[in-house]
């Protein structure tokens, strides 16, 4: 079952459309014609009777290469700025980690202790419980 919604007419809408034809379609469409014509043009020059195919060859190679080339010095470069960062943060950190160490042990001794006194009255009156049940048991 299709539904056939109502397109709406108003002004805004309508240069909306406009503008989607001159802000997206139309660069679009003059992009890919503009990338079919290089290659055509490429093609036409490699191929056609005493063309350099292996200095065309050399070229693509190259505009291939290009791309990784960038991307992979990007990613050395990043690389080389996070082994500095570590270099340094392991500098700073055994002070730190010392201190934040010595807290995290004095906190699990306090968390002990409460855990410890809060179960205690439970566990006693588990204590008298039994011991009267035994009491009484044994009458």
């Amino acid at each position: 079952m299709k539904v056939n919604l109502p397109h709406p007419q108003h002004a805004s809408y309508l240069a909306h459309r406009r503008q989607v034809i001159w802000q997206v379609i139309l660069p679009m469409v003059l992009a890919v014609l503009l990338l079919i014509g290089f290659a055509l043009w490429i093609s036409f020059a490699t191929f056609r009777g005493g063309a350099d195919v292996g200095r065309w060859a050399a070229i693509s190679t190259i505009w291939i290469v290009l791309p990784v080339l960038l991307a992979g010095l990007i990613v050395l470069v990043l690389l080389l700025g996070i082994n500095y960062l570590v270099m340094r943060l392991r500098q700073i950190t055994p002070t730190y980690t010392g201190l934040a160490q010595d807290y995290v042990f004095r906190g699990a001794a306090v968390v002990k202790r409460v855990t410890k006194a809060a179960v205690e009255p439970i566990f006693l009156i588990d204590r008298l419980v039994g011991n009267m049940k035994g009491f009484i048991g044994r009458r």
